[in-house]
């Protein structure tokens, strides 16, 4: 999708005149054109996130019973992806927890806890080998005013995510052939020490290496996902970031592949029959369930029906393009909400009708304190690929596509969101029986 620019300037149109990201993205795209792009590889980690759809299924299942619950999506994320090395940790603790004896209930457990069913997540590691792999892709240092080549993570200032970005960063450091990694706050530190050479390499000059630059093979994007952070200063970033020769991650085009009208386009019939065999197509379309754009189209004339009705709204999600959770609008409250905006914004949402997963009771542990009740989880498995572009017959060329890992999020049942920093849940792993 993301070297197929005609259909995925289809899949957000309807965004640019009303959605200043989905503008400033397309927008700096267009400037980038002008000149061409560089660099021809682009490497992504992206997170795709699922539940089970089967409310009323207790578990465990007993041994006659069959499981009539599937996986369905709920998104996929693109960009700045995060919770790789949360999720990880948890799965070291809780095998942790399992070989010191703490989940030992005796015959009083109804469900045994043993290493064989808490799988290993090795998060951090592949995450690492996925931008370790792009930078070796982009080979040797080119400027004759670089010392080195050199990852570079693009954060937000006084960043909560820190504990989730630097394992990563350390294991680059770590690995047998070291790759360093710097990090540079968006958008002031990154303004500041970093230049565009002629030959469009990108260099990073930290002024604890005095005189010395770096040059970056990579930029990994930490930062940059809301549109208050494309101002004049924000948009000139990322246009120099896009005009270098460093490899992204993501390209800014599959950046634009994270916003749900994207998702949305999938479901439409026949699209994912343009980018994939009709036998891939068929078990990739099972895990979607309905989503409708709010446009003038007669799927959209549908879908206002829907979410302008207070009892047929009930079973739908209202959700904008934005990442970070906190920001879709839920059942009962989208009629009143569509209310309160201009309808010229309704085509900013899409709608989804929600997954009913099934409950089972459960612990929880955050900054809350200690809570028990019924809790239902979401699963997001991590994939890494590294790509160069291709031709207009073939649009890329893959260079390196793997599974990364995953994280399983856990909340209470009563609560919409699901956003562990925003404090919607807990970072869990799956029990395998």
């Amino acid at each position: 999708m993301a070297e197929d620019e005609e259909w995925l300037f289809e899949a957000i149109r309807d965004l640019l005149p009303i959605d200043p990201l989905a503008a400033a993205l397309w927008g700096i795209h267009e400037e980038v054109k002008k000149v061409g792009y560089a660099q021809k590889i682009s490497v992504g980690i992206f997170r795709s996130d699922y539940m089970l759809q089967g409310s009323g299924v207790e578990f465990p299942l007993r041994p006659e019973e069959k499981s009539v619950v599937s996986m369905k999506q709920v998104e996929f994320n693109t960009f700045s992806c995060a919770g790789g090395t949360h999720a990880n940790k948890v799965a070291d603790m809780h095998r942790y927890l399992t070989r010191t004896g703490a989940y030992d209930a005796g015959d009083e457990s109804p469900i045994p806890v043993s290493l064989d069913a808490l799988p290993r997540n090795n998060n951090v590691e592949s995450l690492a080998k996925c931008l370790a792999s792009a930078h070796e892709a982009y080979g040797p240092k080119r400027s004759t005013a670089a010392v080195q080549t050199a990852v570079l993570f693009v954060v937000q200032p006084n960043n909560f995510n820190i504990a989730d970005e630097r394992p990563i960063e350390y294991a680059l450091w770590d690995r047998d052939v070291p790759v360093p990694s710097y990090r540079a706050d968006f958008p002031g530190d990154f303004l500041q020490y970093t230049t565009l050479t002629d030959s469009r390499e990108l260099l990073f000059h930290p002024p604890w290496l005095g005189s010395k630059a770096v040059e970056v093979s990579v930029v990994y994007m930490r930062a940059a996902y809301e549109g208050h952070e494309y101002d004049k200063v924000g948009k000139e970033i990322r246009l120099r970031i896009e005009l270098s020769l460093a490899i992204k991650c993501p390209s800014l085009l599959a950046h634009i592949c994270t916003f749900k009208k994207v998702q949305c386009a999938l479901t439409a019939p026949g699209a994912l029959e343009h980018f994939l065999s009709p036998e891939k197509a068929d078990i990739v379309r099972r895990t979607f369930v309905p989503i409708y754009p709010l446009n003038r189209s007669e799927t959209g004339a549908r879908a206002r029906e829907l979410a302008t009705d207070p009892r047929l709204s009930q079973n739908y999600i209202l959700k904008p393009s934005l990442e970070g959770g906190g920001h879709n609008i839920y059942g009962k409250d989208i009629p009143g909400f569509l209310a309160s905006i201009p309808e010229t914004k309704w085509s900013a949402y899409i709608l989804m009708k929600r997954i009913q997963p099934p409950s089972v009771v459960n612990v929880l542990l955050s900054s809350l304190g200690v809570d028990s009740g019924g809790v239902i989880s979401e699963l997001g498995i991590f994939g890494t690929c590294l790509w160069r572009k291709g031709t207009e017959k073939t649009h890329c060329k893959m260079l390196q596509n793997t599974v990364g890992g995953w994280s399983l999020k856990t909340k209470h049942e009563d609560v919409n969101e699901m956003s562990v920093v925003k404090g919607y849940g807990c970072f869990d792993t799956p029990l395998l029986f």
